[in-house]
């Protein structure tokens, strides 16, 4: 007979920020670095999702 090899477990934390995301559930922050639009003249909220990175803006 052979030899028993012993393999690791893979890594759960790096896979579940990609799934997370992907599924919508994303890890909001504001970015206050822009927060004013000069096209629409109006207050703008720029929210960065932490893990991927995507953006998402609402306006007030």
């Amino acid at each position: 007979m052979g030899d028993v090899l012993p393999f690791k477990r893979k890594s759960v934390k790096p896979k579940a920020s990609t799934t997370l995301c992907r599924e919508g559930f994303h890890k909001w922050r504001v970015d206050k670095a822009k927060q004013f639009d000069v096209k629409q003249g109006k207050l703008v909220t720029v929210f960065v999702c932490e893990r991927c990175g995507e953006k998402k803006i609402t306006a007030q």
